[in-house]
């Protein structure tokens, strides 16, 4: 269940930083590099906020989120 809401919000943000980026303001890309920036670091310490905040909202923690373990 934690893969599954981690990839629809990773997915929604990315969307919506691409939306903001072409209809607001160019600067809105530093989001998404924000992101990306982020699921790199992940892959190398093997840990992730957003994985921390979705467990301690009580996700539970079947597959894996952006770090395998």
């Amino acid at each position: 269940m934690l893969n599954t809401y981690f990839r629809v919000i990773v997915g929604t943000m990315v969307l919506l930083s691409v939306v903001l980026t072409v209809y607001v303001n160019p600067n809105w890309m530093w989001f998404t590099v924000f992101i990306g920036v982020n699921l790199i670091q992940s892959a190398f310490t093997k840990w992730c906020l957003l994985e921390t905040i979705l467990v301690k909202l009580g996700v539970k923690k079947e597959g894996v989120g952006c770090s395998v373990k």
